[in-house]
């Protein structure tokens, strides 16, 4: 390149607009096979038919008013993407004269925006969501071009992460695990606040300061969207490291809930530390473990005292020693879950899907651009790890498809892909 050829640099945003995540959508997605859809799709009494079926069995797929009466608004003028489909308009009967009353009606084999087939794109997603294969991956081997694929992905973060995956409101957990998955945007640390119930992903958003301010606003997305399907949602326990801020944020948010201390990270810190003492080691851990496996609050304590007298006379001064006794120190912390027995004592199920998280991020090389383009990334990345299926060699692949089948006990459709869609109708909120 010349010397005297400027080289043009991206001005990328970090402002945050969550506007577009609270308005949800008026599009309603349902499971109609494609057979079906095209010989009722034209006739205005079949396709009645059909709505009336629909929202006695799935009223949280349409809107509140729907339930109490509607008419049939035409259809829509054929897409130039797709111009074979044709797609049917609702009214919901509170106010004629409102056009935000006015959905559209859509089957779960055509992607929103008439994009592409729901088939065409399912195991291009899949590769990418399971595995982290990067866009340039799918348009080599799926066609397209990057940006395309990119668009389709980034689409599902528009919805609400709690209200696709948690369909009824009794079906919210009330024992949670939160943590940051820290990464980089534009080559500067940035961090995703991320919440997790029920093996589920249920809050993904970045803050850009792991500080009170920016966690209790990033952890705060999950709030609202809880709140959404369940105005008076209120968690018992949320599983934390000992991080002040991350503390502080959930009780800013949710004053009631209390906040168990991760026996994992305490243990990880005595386990990274005891390596090079080779006497020692296993037998620390195992001691430390058995402390955990204590049955109630008071031989809790007492193995605390006798896992300190034994690390006092047996372990040398140094980083080792410390960390068994700030261990120790935090046992008052520690007891606390012996009060809520459901509520989890150890971050492995966030871990899990953190270290899922961590992959994906890696094979992308993490992240550049906007950081609203960030948050609809991450956010899609939570709602595929809910809706993508187990893996077949996975015991609980035999009873259930995903963790969001596992959570509601009941899926919309037997392709993933197509259960996500419908569950992501109206955006996941319902109106």
């Amino acid at each position: 390149m010349p010397e005297s050829t400027s080289t043009r640099e991206r001005n990328c945003s970090t402002d945050k607009d969550m506007t577009a995540l609270t308005k949800g959508s008026k599009r309603i997605c349902l499971p109609i096979h494609p057979d079906q859809y095209t010989r009722i799709v034209a006739d205005p009494t079949a396709f009645r038919q059909c709505l009336d079926r629909m929202i006695a069995q799935y009223p949280e797929l349409f809107p509140v008013a729907m339930t109490r009466g509607y008419t049939l608004d035409g259809l829509l003028p054929a897409s130039r993407k797709m111009p074979d489909i044709r797609l049917r308009r609702v009214r919901v009967a509170d106010s004629e004269e409102s056009k935000e009353n006015v959905f559209t009606v859509a089957p779960s084999f055509v992607l929103p925006y008439m994009i592409g087939y729901t088939d065409d794109v399912e195991k291009a997603l899949f590769l990418h969501g399971k595995f982290g294969v990067p866009f340039w991956g799918l348009t080599y081997v799926f066609g397209h071009d990057d940006m395309y694929w990119e668009r389709v992905y980034l689409r599902f973060g528009r919805n609400s992460i709690v209200g696709t995956t948690v369909k009824q409101p009794d079906k919210l957990p009330q024992d949670l695990l939160a943590d940051e998955k820290h990464t980089r945007l534009n080559g500067d640390k940035v961090f995703v606040a991320t919440t997790v119930g029920d093996g589920c992903v249920l809050g993904a958003s970045v803050a850009q300061q792991a500080d009170e301010h920016d966690l209790t606003e990033a952890y705060g997305q999950f709030k609202a969207e809880a709140q959404k399907v369940k105005p008076n949602y209120q968690p018992a326990t949320v599983n934390t490291d000992g991080w002040a801020a991350t503390q502080l944020a959930w009780l800013n948010l949710f004053v009631q809930v209390v906040l168990i201390a991760c026996f994992l990270h305490a243990f990880l810190k005595i386990r990274d530390r005891c390596k090079r003492l080779e006497d020692h080691c296993a037998d620390l851990c195992r001691r430390v473990w058995e402390t955990y496996h204590a049955p109630n609050p008071q031989q809790f304590l007492s193995k605390c005292e006798a896992l300190k007298t034994w690390a006092v006379q047996t372990l040398p001064a140094g980083s080792e020693l410390d960390a068994v006794l700030k261990l120790c120190g935090r046992a008052p912390e520690f007891i606390r879950a012996y009060a809520y027995p459901t509520a989890h004592r150890t971050s492995n199920m966030l871990d899990r899907l953190m270290d899922h998280m961590d992959r994906v991020f890696y094979h992308a090389r993490y992240f550049h651009g906007h950081l609203m383009t960030m948050e609809y990334s991450v956010r899609a990345g939570a709602l595929l790890a809910n809706f993508l299926p187990y893996g077949p060699r996975a015991a609980i692949a035999d009873q259930y498809q995903s963790p969001a089948h596992k959570l509601n006990g009941f899926v919309y459709h037997e392709n993933w892909l197509h259960n996500l869609l419908v569950s992501a109708s109206m955006g996941g909120y319902r109106q």
